[in-house]
């Protein structure tokens, strides 16, 4: 099953519940940079993120420089951005939580 292209409607929504993440090529693709406190936070960060992007079969395009992780997804299916990506952001969010906000149960202070 192809994954569907989201229309500017439903990807403008989306980013409401996506903080930090941007739009880039025309809205192509997202974008997001995370700053975490070393090499070993960013690098267990991709670790957790790649075990689910297997599972789930949806990889992002990456790059780690010391303690700065630049994510960019798209789906290549659609050749643009697509649920899968949606979720696999939101789900990157989660998982840096927990690395950025150590003693903070309540989410609404998210750092990124």
């Amino acid at each position: 099953m192809t994954a569907e292209k989201l229309s500017s409607n439903e990807l403008h929504e989306a980013l409401k519940n996506l903080g930090g993440w941007n739009l880039f090529e025309e809205g192509q693709s997202l974008t997001k940079t995370y700053q975490f406190d070393n090499f070993a936070q960013a690098f267990s960060f991709m670790t957790q993120v790649a075990l689910y992007a297997e599972k789930v079969n949806h990889h992002p395009e990456w790059t780690n420089i010391y303690n700065k992780v630049q994510v960019r997804l798209f789906t290549h299916d659609c050749d643009g951005v697509s649920a899968k990506d949606i979720a696999l952001a939101l789900y990157m969010d989660q998982s840096a939580f927990y690395y950025l906000n150590p003693c903070t149960s309540n989410q609404s202070d998210l750092v990124f």
